[in-house]
């Protein structure tokens, strides 16, 4: 570049954007090693500017950054993947903010994780493909439970978290996964679960989106995993998810 301006090219999935001055924005991208970076994308808000389109929310990128000493520039921006589908249907878009959302809390500056980038653009595809409501809330579940196990908050559900006896009653985040009815006694707020629901949490974790997607799911269960899961993200992550929470009541 012009006066030997040092740039780097990059894969990315924009999970978050923050206006700065007029007309341009802050990209927060998942880069392709699961690193967490920032970028100025200049002149993006201004209508039918070439960047405009090109780096919206859950759009994937190929990227080319002149990097500076706090923020990289964004030099040239190609569409990969724009999960243009999702745009328009706002249960769809609640859905993909809440894995962008929880994308940006669980990647980090200079910490690759080869994990994090494919799951997430496998999650939001997911989101274009899932036919009703209770698939896109599976959708949602699985892929926040799945992050957050890899990163080491798996939930104990197969025997109680606090003495291994089985069978199990109560679940909660607090605890760490399931419990005994005997335990939940000494742990406020354990919510009763079912088998069914203990066996659709381990499938969260454990089954490909392909296969939930093709998994029938009553709408009253995938709500409550939903709901459940985001107990679990929120107790682990220490951190409101507003986006989670607007889905929520969608």
């Amino acid at each position: 570049m012009a006066g030997g301006r040092r740039t780097r090219h990059t894969t990315a999935i924009v999970i978050d954007r923050t206006k700065l001055g007029e007309s341009d924005l802050i990209l927060t991208l998942l880069e392709a090693d699961g690193s967490q970076g920032r970028a100025v994308a200049k002149g993006a808000r201004k209508p039918g500017g070439k960047l405009a389109a090109r780096v919206q929310l859950f759009c994937e990128l190929d990227l080319l950054l002149a990097v500076g000493r706090n923020l990289d520039v964004v030099a040239e921006a190609q569409l990969t993947e724009p999960h243009a589908t999702l745009r328009g249907d706002l249960a769809r878009v609640s859905a993909a903010s809440v894995i962008c959302e929880v994308a940006r809390l669980t990647s980090f500056p200079d910490a690759p994780d080869t994990f994090l980038s494919p799951i997430c653009s496998r999650a939001l595809l997911a989101c274009e493909q899932a036919s009703d409501q209770p698939h896109l809330d599976v959708v949602v579940a699985a892929y926040v439970l799945k992050v957050l196990s890899h990163q080491g908050w798996r939930p104990v559900l197969d025997s109680c978290v606090a003495c291994g006896e089985v069978p199990v009653t109560r679940f909660s985040a607090l605890a760490g996964g399931a419990l005994c009815e005997s335990c939940a006694r000494e742990v406020e707020g354990a919510e009763p679960v079912d088998a069914t629901m203990l066996a659709w949490l381990e499938a969260l974790v454990r089954s490909t989106f392909d296969q939930l997607l093709a998994a029938p799911v009553e709408a009253a269960l995938a709500s409550e995993l939903l709901a459940l899961v985001h107990v679990w993200a929120v107790t682990h992550l220490d951190a409101r998810l507003r986006a989670y929470e607007f889905n929520l009541s969608v």
